[in-house]
C-alpha cells in the first residue's frame, strides 16, 4: 500500500494567519512600554516610607519591608527591559534588516559585558559605577543581571523569528520582576510553592495570548512556551543563569508549539518566519 499521511484541517488557509501584523505589534510595544513607564515613574514619586507603608499593609513581614523596598526599585529598573523587544519593532518596522538588529544587540551586548568587567575587576570603575545601589550583595564580585539579560536577549534575538523572540523576553521581564519580588515578599518556601505558578501563569500566557491573538491555535504554543519558562524560572537548569535560559528555552518551547499547530502547512512554520 502507498505511504499516505492524515493531517487534520482544523482552520481554513485563509484563516490561519502566521504572524500579528506589524501595526499591531508596534502598538502593543509601545503600550507595554508606556504603561511600565507611568508604573515606574508613580512609584519612584512615592517617598520610601509610603512605599515600607504599603508593603506592610499588603501583608509582607516588617523585618522584609526593607529588602522588598530595594527589589522594587531593581525591578523597576528591570521594566526597562521592555525597551528591548519595542526598540526591535520600531527598527524592524522601519525597514531595518534583521541582521543589523542582531549585529547591533552584540554591540551593545559586547560593550556592556566589558563594563561591566571591569566594575568587577577595576576599584575605581566598582567605586563610581552609577547603579551599584541596585546591586546585590553577590553582584559586588560577578557580573551582574543586567549582564545576563542582555546576552539573553541578544541569543534570543540571534536564534528566533523577531515575534518569537520579542515574546520570550517578554516572559523573562514581566515572569522574573513578578517571581522575584513573591520571593522577597514573603520567603522562598512561599514562592517556590503555591504562589509563583498561579502568578506566573496568569502573566506569561496573558502576553503570549495577545501578542498572537491573529494566530490559529495560539494557546496550545503559549502554554508550552509558559510553563518552560516557569519551570526554568523555578530550578535554574544547569545553573545557568535565568536571563539566559528563559529567553532561549520559552523561545525553543514557543517555535515548538506552533511548529506543531502548523505541522499540515510546512509554509507557515514558525522556523520560517524570519524569512
Amino acid at each position: 500500500m502507498p505511504n499516505t499521511t492524515y493531517c487534520k484541517e482544523w482552520v481554513t488557509t485563509d484563516e490561519a494567519l502566521p504572524l500579528p501584523s506589524q501595526p499591531f505589534l508596534t502598538a502593543y510595544m509601545t503600550v507595554l512600554a508606556l504603561v511600565a513607564l507611568v508604573l515606574g515613574v508613580t512609584i519612584r514619586s512615592l517617598r520610601p516610607q509610603a512605599v515600607r507603608r504599603l508593603l506592610a499593609d499588603a501583608g509582607v513581614a516588617m523585618h522584609k519591608v526593607k529588602k522588598t523596598a530595594t527589589e522594587i526599585e531593581r525591578k523597576i529598573f528591570h521594566l526597562c527591559g521592555l525597551l528591548v523587544p519595542l526598540t526591535y519593532q520600531l527598527l524592524l518596522t522601519h525597514g531595518v534588516s534583521r541582521g543589523f538588529c542582531v549585529k547591533l544587540c552584540w554591540t551593545i551586548t559586547v560593550i556592556g559585558v566589558s563594563c561591566d568587567w571591569l566594575r568587577v575587576h577595576v576599584p575605581f570603575v566598582r567605586d563610581h559605577w552609577p547603579l551599584k545601589s541596585i546591586l546585590r550583595e553577590k553582584e559586588a564580585t560577578t557580573l551582574c543581571g543586567g549582564s545576563w539579560f542582555s546576552l539573553g536577549c541578544t541569543l534570543a534575538i540571534q536564534v528566533f523569528a523577531p515575534v518569537i523572540a520579542m515574546t520570550s523576553i517578554l516572559f523573562l521581564v514581566m515572569g522574573d520582576m513578578t517571581a522575584a519580588l513573591i520571593g522577597r515578599s514573603f520567603g522562598q518556601s512561599v514562592c517556590s510553592t503555591s504562589a509563583l505558578w498561579p502568578t506566573l501563569w496568569t502573566k506569561t500566557p496573558v502576553f503570549g495570548c495577545t501578542i498572537f491573538s491573529p494566530v490559529h491555535l495560539r494557546e496550545y504554543a503559549v502554554v508550552i512556551g509558559s510553563l518552560v519558562a516557569t519551570l526554568t524560572e523555578l530550578y535554574e537548569p544547569l545553573g545557568i543563569n535565568d536571563n539566559v535560559t528563559i529567553p532561549l528555552l520559552g523561545g525553543v518551547a514557543l517555535t515548538f508549539g506552533f511548529a506543531r499547530t502548523y505541522s499540515c502547512e510546512p509554509a507557515r512554520s514558525p522556523l520560517l518566519w524570519y524569512l
